[in-house]
């Protein structure tokens, strides 16, 4: 479990959430409270403590550089353990990111050194019928259209995941969004 002052950055996909909530009506272990449909970006990203203005403007500056997009999710990828769908559209944002952080391992480097832009849909899926039972209703699903508007950098709090800053999409790197 990641510690207060953990900060990342996501794109919110609210109109995934239905894929979370297939994981969340076969187990409500296997989904983390709190945590909206989302691809992660960068995660965990540079602590809370140690976050500097420059930091704040190279993600503005970043989400400028990539339009809003439409995206289409098609398909369901599984790991030990791991359900997600794939967002591939999001992969050179993704890219983008991990390039302007190099010294920062996407996941600590549980998915390698590039790992594939995708919503997480269940963690702790041990159990393999429990896993197909998500997988099948996940899939049921698909494909699904939804868009990407904004890039968020959250922070974990006592009180859960919090917008630090909302930063639309393809908009002025000075522009922000109201708090979530």
């Amino acid at each position: 479990m990641p510690e207060s002052g953990t900060t990342a950055v996501v794109i919110v996909l609210p109109d995934a959430a239905s894929l979370v909530d297939a994981a969340w009506r076969i187990d409500p272990a296997l989904v983390r409270h709190g945590v909206p449909a989302h691809v992660s970006l960068l995660y965990p990203f540079v602590p809370e403590a140690a976050l500097t203005d420059q930091d704040e403007q190279s993600v503005r500056s970043l989400a400028a550089r990539f339009p809003a997009a439409d995206l289409l999710l098609e398909e369901v990828v599984t790991a030990s353990g791991f359900v997600a769908v794939a967002v591939p559209g999001l992969q050179p944002v993704v890219d983008a990111f991990h390039a302007q952080w190099p010294g920062v391992r996407p996941y600590k480097g549980r998915f390698g050194a590039r790992p594939a832009a995708h919503v997480t849909v269940a963690l702790g899926a041990d159990d393999p019928t429990a896993a197909a039972h998500v997988r099948a209703a996940v899939g049921s699903l698909l494909p699904l259209r939804t868009r990407a508007t904004a890039v968020q950098l959250v922070v974990l709090t006592e009180e859960g995941w919090r917008a630090r800053l909302t930063v639309p999409l393809g908009g002025s790197p000075d522009s922000l969004l109201p708090r979530l």
